[in-house]
C-alpha cells in the first residue's frame, strides 16, 4: 500500500472482526468513498485469554486462523497486541502465545505490540519473522527517553505518549529515518494530565496475568462517563484528520494508531467514519454496515 502517505493502525483484529469483515471490502472495492492519501497499514488485537496481553483486558473471540485469513485477502498486517508490562521469564513459555506467535509468523508479514524487554527478547529469538512495535503502554512522555527508544533497531515503530504529540518542534527536528519510525496515537480521551496512566496499565497487566493486587480507579472527574469521542476531541494531544493531513504528512510523518479495542464495534465504526471517510460518503458507509450486519442476523 505504498500508494497511500498514510497509514491506519487499527483497533479490534479479534474484538471487531464481524465489523471489519463488513468494512474491508467497502474500503477496497469504493475507494471513491474514502481519502484517497489514507490506507490500513495493520489492524491489531489479541483474543481473550492472553498472558502477554496489555492495554486492555483482551476479549475478542474469534479464530485467530479466520482474522489473518481476511487481513491477508487484502494485504494488510497483524499485529498481536502483547505490551504486558510485568512478564517474569516463567510467563516466556506460555502455550497459547507461543502457538499465536507461530501462527502469525507463518502468516504474513505481521508483528507484535510488545512492551517487556524480556519478551522482546524471546520473540527476536524464536520468532524473527515477526516485526516488533515498541508499545505506548511505556508511557514515554520525555523526549529525549522516546528519541532513544526510536534509535533501538530491534523496533520498527515506537508509538510514544499521546502527550507528544503536541510537540511539534522537536518532532520536527526529527531525522527522516526516526520519523518513519514514529506511529502517533490519535485519538486518546485519557485525561492529558493524568498522572495514574502507568498505574492503569500495570493493572491491566496484572489482570491478565490472573494475579492479585489493587483495583486501578481512574481519578478523572470525568471518568464515570467512560470514553466520549467528543470529548477526545478536546484533549491537547487529539490528532484531528487536519491536523494528519495538513501538518503531520508534510512534516514527513506516515504511521498513525487508532485506540478502541475496549469500546465496542459502533464507536470503532465513528473513528472509521472520521478519520478514513470522506464526509459526503459517510451515511452511505454507515448505512452499508449497519443493513448488511442486519441482514446476517435474519
Amino acid at each position: 500500500m505504498d500508494q497511500f502517505n498514510a497509514q491506519y493502525h487499527l483497533p479490534g483484529l479479534f474484538e471487531f472482526y464481524a465489523l471489519y469483515r463488513l468494512f474491508l471490502p467497502l474500503f477496497f472495492e469504493h475507494r471513491e468513498y474514502f481519502y484517497d492519501w489514507c490506507g490500513i497499514g495493520s489492524i491489531y488485537g489479541a483474543p481473550e485469554g492472553c498472558l502477554w496481553g496489555g492495554g486492555r483486558v483482551s476479549c475478542g473471540d474469534c479464530d485467530p486462523r479466520d482474522a489473518l485469513a481476511l487481513l491477508r485477502d487484502y494485504g494488510i498486517s497483524a499485529r498481536l497486541t502483547f505490551s504486558n508490562s510485568l512478564l517474569r521469564p516463567e510467563h516466556l513459555a506460555d502455550p497459547r502465545c507461543n502457538a499465536l506467535c507461530r501462527l502469525f509468523e507463518s502468516s504474513g508479514e505481521n508483528g507484535i505490540i510488545v512492551h517487556s524487554d524480556l519478551l522482546v527478547d524471546h520473540l527476536r529469538q524464536h520468532y524473527p519473522g515477526l516485526y516488533l512495535v515498541s508499545s505506548t503502554t511505556k508511557v514515554l512522555t520525555d523526549f529525549s527517553a522516546f528519541r532513544q527508544e526510536l534509535a533501538r533497531p530491534e523496533f520498527r515503530y515506537v508509538v510514544p505518549d499521546f502527550r507528544l504529540n503536541p510537540a511539534l518542534e522537536q518532532l520536527r527536528a526529527l531525522s527522516p529515518q526516526e520519523k518513519a519510525k514514529v506511529e502517533f496515537l490519535c485519538n486518546e480521551c485519557c485525561r492529558f494530565g493524568c498522572p495514574d496512566r502507568r498505574a492503569c496499565y500495570e493493572a491491566v497487566s496484572r489482570k491478565n496475568l490472573g494475579e492479585p493486587g489493587p483495583e486501578h480507579r481512574c481519578t478523572a472527574p470525568d471518568a464515570a462517563q467512560g470514553y466520549r469521542f467528543s470529548r477526545a476531541m478536546e484533549n491537547p494531544g487529539f490528532l484531528s484528520v487536519g491536523d494528519i493531513r495538513d501538518t503531520r504528512l508534510p512534516l514527513g510523518f506516515s504511521e498513525f494508531k487508532l485506540e478502541g479495542r475496549g469500546l465496542g464495534s459502533a464507536m470503532v465504526l465513528e473513528f472509521l467514519l472520521y478519520y478514513m471517510t470522506k464526509p459526503e460518503y459517510q451515511l452511505r458507509v454507515r448505512e452499508a454496515i449497519y443493513l448488511d450486519a442486519m441482514l446476517d442476523l435474519f
